[in-house]
């Protein structure tokens, strides 16, 4: 098998680069914490990774808005490099701010055409304030290989901005019939509904995007947070787990990188 190797790309106000970097290295991949102005510094340095993580936290402090400056970063300086990335056949994911990042950057939802926010972006939860809770997503896509097919999942979140928009509805049609959505906010049930099933007000439920190679995917809650059984808010009650749930996410994407490399 393959020696995976991820990068979790750090800056100014990113808080979730650690426990993003041990649920990779839990997952079998080999994990380093980079800060991206050595990357930008020496960009050929991406060609011994075969995975990048945008990990979550708050960039720049969201000054201007959640990810925009770290987006700016990427536009102006890495977007060649990461799309070379992207088609060389590795992965990409973007987690909470890191979603921000990659949208804002035109990274997703995989259009040139959305390059600095133009028909999809994230901006403020409906109701006003941060959010911090426990989410049931539903997979929307089988063609992303971070997602395990119809397997419900049980994260948290942690956001400000986290309502996905899109310019129109035919944007968000053309999101759906191109396999975009990645992930729906549902109940325990699997339905969607208003908050907080639904917690930003996100167009569609929707709380997570790919891009149309399966390889690159954002999503506004935490997989990173739940790792272990213990993790679950309700743990003393759950039998037989052995791992939290977002480990579906970075076990698929080692799995992948092993099965392609």
């Amino acid at each position: 098998m393959a020696e995976v190797k991820a990068i979790v790309l750090r800056a100014a106000g990113i808080n979730c680069d650690l426990e993003t970097e041990h649920a990779l290295e839990l997952a079998g991949a080999e994990a380093r914490r980079v800060h991206i102005n050595r990357i930008i510094k020496d960009k050929k340095a991406l060609d011994q990774f075969q995975i990048i993580v945008f990990p979550g936290g708050f960039s720049y402090g969201d000054d201007v808005a959640a990810g925009k400056i770290l987006a700016n970063q990427i536009v102006h300086h890495l977007y060649e490099p990461i799309q070379k990335f992207i088609d060389d056949g590795k992965l990409v994911l973007g987690i909470c701010n890191g979603f921000q990042v990659l949208v804002k950057a035109g990274i997703l939802p995989g259009d040139s055409s959305n390059k600095q926010q133009g028909d999809v972006t994230i901006t403020y939860n409906d109701s006003g304030k941060f959010e911090d809770r426990w989410v049931y997503l539903a997979p929307q896509t089988e063609k992303c290989i971070f997602i395990e097919p119809g397997r419900q999942i049980y994260l948290p979140i942690a956001h400000g901005e986290g309502k996905v928009v899109t310019r129109d509805t035919d944007t968000l049609e053309k999101l759906k019939a191109d396999g975009h959505v990645a992930f729906k906010y549902v109940d325990k049930n699997g339905k969607e509904g208003d908050y907080p099933i639904n917690p930003n007000g996100s167009v569609g439920s929707i709380a997570g995007l790919a891009d149309t190679t399966g390889r690159v995917l954002g999503l506004m809650p935490h997989p990173e947070r739940h790792v272990r059984p213990t993790q679950h808010p309700h743990w003393s009650r759950l039998k037989n787990k052995q791992d939290g749930d977002g480990m579906t996410i970075f076990n698929n994407a080692v799995k992948y990188i092993q099965a392609n490399f």
